[in-house]
């Protein structure tokens, strides 16, 4: 949940659908939310950026240069975004109308629905691409849907206003964070509960796996700072904090992360700081700190590591980092409150 008066869910969430609406919206994907997914599909083409912007329900599509090419209708207030596996289509949960859109990238259009509970944040895959784990915000639950059959498995209380997920890449464990709590819940998948709390900064936002898998980075937006926990012994082993020339700390507030292609970066936006820093995942230290829009929010790196895209909710753009000469290239619109980026290469 955004916690300033404009990105607040009160001051331009529209009212709730009614679940019944909700059953009849999801109700095209007759044949199971995944079995188009797994149909034999044209190949996506290369070289797009997507950008999810709250306000247009819309997904507004970039080259990787800059230059916006279309936009596709989702559902209400998309947010999160992810890619199938074989990155055919985007998954994309949609907080207004409590569901998650599946997108064909071919056609360029949102062919299937399914509900979900009420305002879903952020999702997760399983390493089989068959089960979708989604933080429900306003019932404060990790709930795991089967996207085959579209039906609720399971869910696990979480703290309030749990937000970031992040599934092992074994499938065996989930990683939640609780903004109001200020930990990370460790969830064992098959026991179907919380085995373990990890108390760390002020409210806690969004997770990366770095270090080859053995370093959870966790962003600690009220804190201005990011925790990076063991994944072996789940404890806090390091906390980077950010500073800014002439920047109180509670101006500097993280949130999106992205780790570089070759493992040695992490980017963090810095929220209303209006930058995106750049920091040596291996000695934990701020290289570079680079002026962006206004509250830098989701960021992802081009597979090439060339660029980082920087999607800023205040300022409605997005920004085009070079990461080799360390600075911003250019900003482009990106339609209204641009929530999350992904990179098809």
């Amino acid at each position: 949940m955004h916690p300033t008066a404009l990105e607040s869910r009160k001051s331009y969430r529209p009212a709730r659908f009614l679940r019944s609406t909700l059953t009849l919206g999801a109700s095209i994907a007759v044949s199971g939310f995944l079995s188009m997914a797994r149909a034999q599909l044209p190949a996506p083409t290369p070289n797009r950026v997507y950008v999810s912007s709250e306000k247009d329900n819309r997904i507004q599509v970039f080259d990787t240069q800059g230059l916006r090419l279309s936009a596709i209708d989702v559902c209400k207030r998309p947010r999160h975004m992810q890619f199938s596996p074989d990155h055919r289509q985007i998954y994309v949960s949609c907080g207004d109308s409590n569901q998650m859109g599946r997108v064909d990238l071919a056609s360029a259009k949102m062919t299937e629905t399914m509900p979900l509970g009420d305002s879903p944040e952020i999702f997760d895959l399983s390493p089989d691409g068959k089960t979708a784990f989604v933080s429900i915000e306003d019932e404060s639950v990790m709930a795991a849907y089967d996207l085959q059959s579209r039906a609720k498995l399971f869910e696990v209380k979480t703290g309030v206003e749990p937000e970031g997920i992040l599934l092992m890449p074994d499938g065996k464990h989930a990683y939640v964070t609780s903004e109001v709590a200020n930990v990370v819940h460790l969830i064992d998948v098959a026991q179907q509960k919380v085995v373990k709390n990890i108390r760390v900064g002020n409210r806690p936002r969004r997770l990366v796996l770095a270090a080859n898998g053995k370093e959870l980075w966790v962003s600690n937006e009220l804190g201005a700072s990011v925790s990076i926990l063991s994944t072996e012994d789940q404890t806090v082993k390091h906390t980077l904090q950010f500073k800014l020339k002439g920047m109180r700390a509670s101006d500097i507030t993280p949130v999106g992360m992205a780790l570089s292609p070759d493992g040695k970066t992490v980017w963090v936006t810095l929220g209303r700081a209006n930058h995106v820093a750049e920091v040596d995942q291996a000695s934990r230290q701020v290289r570079n700190t680079i002026l962006v829009g206004k509250r830098a929010w989701g960021v992802a790196v081009h597979p090439d590591g060339k660029t980082a895209y920087v999607t800023n909710g205040l300022s409605d753009d997005m920004t085009l980092v070079d990461t080799v000469a360390g600075k911003a290239v250019r900003s482009v619109a990106a339609g209204r409150v641009p929530h999350s980026v992904l990179v098809q290469p």
